[in-house]
Order: structure tokens, then sequence, then C-alpha cells
């Protein structure tokens, strides 16, 4: 019984670690930066919750995930092309998720915000918060790419 509770009170001090919720990146330099103000101008609440934030839409809300057009996913703060269409997939877990992004496009970055490490997606020119990389995804990479359809925008290429 003791070791148990030893194991629970090591448990709890590790996950309450205030360095926990550090990231490698967070002192990053990104190309575009704006005031609060400005981000809330130019989004709306759900965008800037998503994006700013780093809040998660409700599953199956947004009209992206059913959306199998050809053409570019952007993102909804800076317009940078982050996914395209040919790697998206219908994981059916309510989000559009893709297997593949442009590379350069999209920054990975680690969170403990659920008390352990997971890989956050973050746009690598204005640092919105994206979604969250899975290892469960379809070959050729076996990642799975799960983004908040708030996040995006879809450049259609007809």
């Amino acid at each position: 019984m003791q070791k148990i509770a030893s194991l629970i009170v090591l448990i709890i001090f590790i996950s309450c670690n205030s360095k926990a919720q550090n990231t490698s990146k967070e002192n990053k330099k990104y190309k575009i930066v704006k005031t609060e103000s400005e981000w809330k101008a130019l989004l709306s609440p759900l965008q800037f919750n998503v994006l700013r934030e780093a809040g998660t839409e409700r599953p199956f809300t947004s009209s992206l995930n059913k959306n199998d057009k050809k053409g570019t996913y952007v993102c909804a703060a800076c317009k940078t092309a982050l996914y395209k269409s040919e790697h998206k997939f219908d994981s059916g877990t309510g989000w559009p998720s893709f297997y593949s992004a442009v590379k350069e496009n999209v920054e990975l970055d680690v969170d403990y915000k659920m008390g352990y490490a997971r890989t956050e997606l973050k746009c690598n020119t204005c640092g919105g918060h994206l979604g969250h990389s899975f290892d469960d995804g379809p070959k050729p990479t076996g990642k799975r790419h799960c983004i908040n359809g708030a996040a995006l925008e879809f450049i259609s290429k007809e």
C-alpha cells in the first residue's frame, strides 16, 4: 500500500513540475507578430481561441472536415500555405486530418497542457496553434495531423 501511495505522490509531483509547462521554442520569434488586440480585430472569436489561445473547436463542427475539393489549406491568421488537399484523409475523429504538411511552414513543438507530452503543430510564420500530431495516420508517413478547422482557410485550385 505504501508503494502505491509513494507512486501516486511521485506522479502528482512530476505532473505539477512548473518546468513541464515550458516548451523548447517559447522564445521563438515569428515573421508575423501582432498584439492581442490586433489578432482579435483580424480573427473571429473561435479563430482567436484556437490560433492564439491554443483552444480546440468541437469535433464535427468544421465545414473543412468533409471538404474533398482540390486546393491548399492556409493559416486563417496569416495565409501561409500549410497543407495540400492531396494529403488530407478522413480520420473519423471530427477534425480535418492530414498525413503530411508543407514542412517548412508547420512547426512541431511540445505541449504539456494535458499533463503529458504531445506534439503540437503551429504555423511557422505567425505561431498560431493548429492542432496536434499523432502516430496513427496512414502510409506513407504514419502521421495524423489533427487540425482545428478554425485555424485554416481553404483556397480552391479551381
